[in-house]
Parts: C-alpha cells; structure tokens; sequence
C-alpha cells in the first residue's frame, strides 16, 4: 500500500497520509529513546516487534468494545490507522510502585498500589511531559470534565484488559501509558485509544523472577532490549515459541 506525504517523526514513530480520508500509516522505528531522548540508539528488530505488538493488544481491545484506532497491519513495520485529533495528555496507569512514582514519593519499586491510580502529564518534549492535576486540564482547555470522565473510564478498562492478558503468560503489569485521539462521527464526537500499545509503553516484570521485560532493559542496561519484547512476543504467541530471531540484535550507534 502507498504511503503518502509524511506528516510526523517522533521518536519511535513515522506518520504517513493513509490511502484513503482520515487514515493515516504508521511506521514503527528502530529507535529506543529514554530519558525524554537525552539516551538514544537504533536496536535492531525493535520496531517490527512493536508493530506486532501493537496489533495484538488494539485488536484484543476491539475484541472487547474499547474503541481504538487501528485498522490493520500492513506489513512487518507498518499498519493502517485511523486519523485523529490526540488529546494532548499522557495517560499513566499505575499498578505497582516504580520509576518517576518511587523517586518522587520514596516508595519501593514493586509495591502493589492500594488500587489503580492514574495520572495525567502534559506531552510536551521541551517540558519533560510535566504531570498536570485535572484541574490543569479543564482551565487550559485540554479536556473537558466529561472527557476525563470517559479517558479515565477507558484507561481503566484498558488496564483490566491489560493486567488479565499479562497474567494469563506470568507477566505483571506494573505500569503503563496510553494516548487518546478524538474522533467525529457526523456531529458526534468520541474518544478511542491511540498511539500504540508495546512494551515501549508499559512496564512488564516477570512474576516469578521480578526480570524486566520492557523499555527498562534500555533505560538502565540490563540487556538486550530485543530480547526482552521477544520474549513477551512468544508468550502472548505473537511469535511462535520455538524460533529464533531471524536476524542477529544488533545496536547501531
């Protein structure tokens, strides 16, 4: 399928005009940023196993009514999304004690949250993504107070789905963020889950042994990052469990 002009770069994606109105092609990269990209490098593989990703967890989200903007997977580094306005916030949901929470309230990584929280930061490279309160929010026009209503009952039934799945393949899910886009129907406006869903965007511990299965591996240098979505791709059965990689992790500098 053609791509058309391309619109956006970011750090681990590429949008395209998408061949028909109001969708776009999104092209997973091979690049691993952290620490708002003050830590950079290309890691072979990264993006196909993304893009795969992806595409399993937006497909188990339609499975189940929560709307979300994939079409299909075009092939092994792109997919067919549908166009929309993204709200401009982060949307964090916390399991589990760990990176910014820990260091900002002192509490040991891995510590089971009282219940589900859920926070907002604004997206904004050039601020760190700073976190907004809802108040924040609604003054500045970001979202209105039913917005938050609905992305907060979204994120919550994403992370439902997201913590049975992880379960299911002896993954805990201690964290993770999402994007929502808006969409107009007519006159008639709703809200669906954007971006992507991979390990780049979740944090993922394997239950029996605490390893870190996601963009921690990078972050803090404990192996090979391909290896770890690898392995979270084989227990989902994305990948099947018997193969090797088919070419060689490699990172260029």
């Amino acid at each position: 399928m053609a791509k058309g002009k391309k619109l956006y770069e970011g750090k681990a994606k590429v949008l395209y005009e998408g061949p028909e109105p109001d969708t776009l092609i999104q092209y997973f990269k091979d690049d691993a940023t952290a620490f708002n990209a003050e830590k950079k490098d290309t890691i072979d593989g990264k993006g196909a196993l993304n893009n795969r990703l992806s595409e399993f967890f937006m497909n188990g989200l339609t499975q189940i009514g929560v709307p979300n903007h994939f079409i299909k997977r075009l092939n092994m580094r792109e997919q067919l999304i549908r166009s929309c306005e993204i709200v401009p916030l982060e949307v964090i949901v916390r399991n589990y004690a760990a990176g910014s929470m820990s260091k900002r309230l002192g509490i040991e990584e891995g510590t089971q949250l009282p219940r589900p929280i859920v926070e907002f930061s604004y997206k904004d490279d050039s601020l760190g993504d700073p976190l907004v309160p809802e108040e924040y929010i609604i003054a500045f026009n970001w979202a209105s107070q039913q917005d938050l209503d609905d992305i907060l009952a979204l994120a919550l039934r994403v992370n439902d789905y997201l913590s049975g799945v992880m379960y299911g393949v002896g993954i805990k899910l201690i964290d993770f963020k999402i994007e929502i886009g808006r969409v107009w129907e007519g006159d008639f406006m709703r809200l669906i889950v954007a971006d992507e869903i991979s390990p780049d965007s979740c944090r993922l511990w394997d239950i029996e042994t605490g390893q870190k299965l996601d963009k921690d591996v990078f972050r803090r240098d404990l192996g090979n990052l391909t290896d770890a979505y690898t392995e979270v791709a084989r227990r989902l059965g994305v990948l099947p469990a018997n193969v090797a990689p088919a070419t060689k992790p490699t990172i260029v500098h």
